[in-house]
């Protein structure tokens, strides 16, 4: 018996839970839904997805708090599908445990590219191990080694580049916050100082990108922090 993928989506709008059940299904995909909060907790308890897809907007208790309590005993990745789209609603979202954001309406298309994502990175920690050589088209980040090499030739990096590199690299393909980011590399006392930021981003994609007012790997998530690409 093949083993779907499980997508649990908890949305109080019957008609998304029937699009995407519906949708989802014919992409091969095993699905639960949940219209409520608690319910839905409840099945990602009982039923462990791989994928938990949420609406921000319930009518029992908003899905923050879904955020919050499911980060309190599961590392699922979460998907937030919402009408919201202010960036306080997207960072809030983010800093709670979600991996990634999509704005209602949405494309079919891209859903299915962000859940691709988040199984790939369930199938990492499940193995117990986080890559430590990522690559991304011609770039190859090697974590334990510190070194960074562009088409076989090796990127000469300060060690607060490295770092910055380093955990973008890690968490790849995931929208990363401006706070997250700049507590991990620079501590709690910068967390507000998103100048370093761009100063520190637009340096490393001076030394990797093709063309770093187009950059391809390092993007910008307007308003909300960076996310680094491995995908083309």
């Amino acid at each position: 018996m093949i083993n779907l993928p499980h997508v649990l989506v908890i949305d109080d709008e019957p008609q998304i839970l029937r699009a995407l059940k519906t949708i989802l299904q014919a992409k091969h995909f095993k699905v639960s839904t949940a219209s409520r909060g608690e319910e839905g907790l409840t099945l990602a308890a009982t039923q462990l997805p791989d994928v938990v897809i949420l609406d921000l907007s319930l009518p029992d208790i908003d899905g923050f708090k879904v955020c919050e309590q499911l980060r309190e005993w599961t590392q699922v990745p979460i998907i937030v599908l919402s009408v919201r789209d202010s960036e306080r609603d997207k960072v809030m979202a983010l800093d709670k445990g979600a991996d990634d954001y999509l704005t209602k309406p949405f494309g079919i298309e891209e859903l299915l590219a962000r859940i691709r994502v988040a199984l790939k990175h369930s199938a990492m920690m499940s193995q117990g191990n986080k890559e430590t050589v990522i690559t991304a088209g011609p770039i190859v980040i090697d974590i334990p080694r510190h070194i960074v090499t562009r088409n076989g030739e090796e990127v000469k990096l300060t060690a607060t580049e490295f770092k910055l590199m380093a955990y973008l690299a890690s968490h790849a393909d995931r929208v990363l916050t401006h706070q997250a980011i700049l507590t991990h590399v620079w501590g709690d006392a910068d967390a507000d100082h998103t100048e370093y930021l761009r100063v520190f981003v637009g340096q490393l994609r001076k030394k990797l990108e093709v063309n770093p007012e187009e950059p391809h790997y390092i993007l910008t998530e307007p308003g909300i922090g960076y996310r680094f690409l491995t995908g083309d």
